[in-house]
């Protein structure tokens, strides 16, 4: 099945609502800053710890911020919201152990299923499907 166009409004930043999955616990939908310059998802670690996820090690790496530990794990990660949604399964993310990031969700795999347009005249960001 074709996941559903969106039409994101948002004011500064190019932000989506998400809300992660983690056997029995759920977020609620939360604020995601699309990163282009990102490969991957990534998640502070108090979102982590309120779901209880099973952290792998991942190594370290240097940002903005400065160096960063991150962990790995899986999860279910919903973009949209009641209405229209796309839910991904069993999806690996990367957890920062600093708790001052905001949820940053990378070219995978945003950036791979949708072709992304920002209408920054009218405040929007669209997500287009890409068909295969």
């Amino acid at each position: 099945m074709m996941p559903p166009e969106f039409v994101f409004e948002y004011c500064r930043y190019p932000i989506i609502p998400v809300r992660f999955k983690y056997k029995d616990k759920k977020t609620p939908f939360i604020d995601a800053l699309l990163d282009s310059g990102g490969d991957f998802i990534v998640i502070p670690m108090p979102i982590a710890q309120y779901l209880d996820l099973k952290l792998k090690k991942a190594g370290h790496v240097d940002t903005a911020g400065g160096k960063a530990t991150l962990f790995k794990s899986k999860l279910t990660m919903t973009i949209g919201d009641k209405k229209d949604m796309a839910i991904y399964e069993d999806s690996e993310i990367h957890i920062s152990a600093r708790d001052d990031i905001p949820i940053l969700l990378g070219r995978q795999p945003i950036f791979e299923d949708y072709e992304i347009t920002f209408k920054k005249h009218k405040n929007q960001i669209i997500l287009k499907p890409v068909k295969n």
